[in-house]
């Protein structure tokens, strides 16, 4: 069965998740921002061995540790869209921006798609494509638990900011509403900033796409 932990990083508190299969204790690091040794930690605590990163989308607090980490432990880049291209060229230039420590572009080993899947020891999540926040943003989501890792898509109370470049609040919303509610009400997210929340939840109380 697939497990999770949640680990705040950056001083965005980024919320960096490790998912691991508890039968091989094998992981993976779901948008590894920054504090890696914060990350590593925790895959030690766990008894893990982390076997790859994946992306939800390519801005600095969710991917700046990315290239730094893949090269320390020779781990595979996975995700996030193509899309994202842009915004992965761009992070030497986002960690001055935002005062994050040095961080450089890279080349994902397997660009995700709408439909595809990844797997972790012997637990399989589905990918969805989601973009409104960035082109490329991608969420993944485990049937098997009831639960989808959703980066910044949407928030408790809240959605993603649409204002970035190739940013579009109508996009975002079909997203929510074509891609993130079939998952189904009971559906426990894990968002890229703050307390996880319900589908279910969201729709009934979300101002910004409650009753949708």
């Amino acid at each position: 069965m697939l497990r999770y932990l949640t680990i705040p990083v950056t001083p965005f508190q980024q919320n960096c998740s490790l998912v691991w299969c508890d039968e091989t204790l094998q992981a993976a690091v779901i948008d590894p921002g920054g504090d890696l040794d914060t990350v590593l930690d925790a895959v030690r605590a766990q008894g893990l061995t982390l076997t790859q990163i994946w992306l939800t989308h390519a801005h600095i607090d969710h991917a700046g540790g990315t290239a730094e980490l893949a090269a320390r432990l020779q781990l595979p880049i996975v995700g996030p869209h193509p899309d994202d291209q842009f915004w992965i060229d761009q992070l030497a230039g986002q960690s001055r921006m935002f005062g994050f420590p040095p961080s450089q572009p890279f080349t994902p080993d397997r660009w995700l798609f709408d439909g595809d899947s990844v797997t972790v020891g012997r637990c399989t999540l589905n990918v969805r494509h989601c973009p409104g926040h960035t082109p490329g943003h991608v969420v993944f989501h485990s049937p098997e638990i009831g639960r989808a890792f959703v980066g910044d898509v949407l928030f408790a109370g809240s959605i993603g900011r649409t204002d970035f470049p190739r940013g579009d609040h109508q996009t975002l919303i079909d997203s929510i509403v074509q891609r993130l509610w079939p998952m189904g009400d009971a559906t426990v997210f894990i968002p890229g900033h703050g307390p996880e929340s319900s589908f279910g939840r969201e729709r009934r109380s979300n101002p910004y796409v409650g009753g949708t």
